[in-house]
């Protein structure tokens, strides 16, 4: 009796564009859990099941120009955690835009804090040029947000301010092995935000009449009332100020 003929499995080139895909998602991984400076070329090869000679003729540039490309990509996926439609408590909207930042700085933790601490030899003006488009863009989001369209300069900078601090403590929580829980630390950073708001409201007539819309825009179950529940203890002891 003849045995059946083995079935062989058809073999299909990538195109270019698939092939750049797939080295892309390659580096991507690799970048995300590793910092660039101890990341080569050969790593990426790999990753990817590809020779060295093949991930050259798609990035001439070599792992420079990965890394850029690469950066550009995570950038990209980043900007899309500020997105959140401008339904509902404004603090409730930017608490899930906390969520999906928190999750995207898990994912990616030890890029993340390569990227952010700099002193990388992948670090060029274009890298610094993509991180700080990803800060213009979320502080563009936050305005939103808070109903501001044409900010004067206390509130751009204090906007720009309580995302300096959302990276830092991101920063710390990586370093302190994701603790607290995430979603401790987003409430904490929505508290920030709030007494920011309240601190700039008090000396510039823009905030206030931000804070005053926010406010009317606010449930007594969300982040301000809890905020207010919980800091009135404290500060009602400078009564004697007043």
């Amino acid at each position: 009796m003849t045995s059946p003929a083995p079935v062989t499995r058809a073999y299909r080139r990538l195109s270019v564009e698939e092939r750049r895909t797939q080295l892309l998602a390659a580096a991507l991984t690799l970048f995300a859990h590793r910092p660039p400076d101890e990341i080569s070329l050969d790593d990426v090869a790999g990753a990817a099941g590809v020779s060295r000679p093949l991930v050259y003729r798609y990035f001439p540039g070599g792992k420079q120009q990965l890394y850029e490309t690469a950066l550009r990509s995570a950038a990209d996926e980043l900007e899309l955690c500020f997105a959140e439609p401008t339904a509902g408590p404004p603090t409730g909207r930017l608490a899930r835009v906390l969520d999906r930042y928190l999750v995207f700085v898990d994912e990616h933790d030890a890029g993340f804090s390569a990227l952010l601490r700099g002193g990388s030899v992948a670090e060029t003006s274009r890298t610094t040029a993509i991180v700080d488009e990803v800060r213009r863009a979320a502080a563009e989001h936050v305005l939103v947000h808070l109903g501001v369209t044409r900010p004067g300069l206390r509130l751009r900078m204090m906007v720009r301010t309580w995302i300096a601090a959302v990276e830092a403590a991101s920063l710390i929580w990586l370093d302190e092995g994701k603790q607290p829980p995430s979603d401790e630390l987003r409430d904490w950073l929505v508290d920030h935000l709030i007494a920011l708001l309240a601190a700039t409201a008090a000396t510039d007539e823009e905030t206030a009449s931000a804070v005053k819309d926010l406010l009317a825009r606010e449930v007594p179950g969300g982040p301000v009332g809890r905020l207010a529940r919980g800091a009135g203890p404290v500060v009602s002891g400078a009564e004697h100020l007043l």
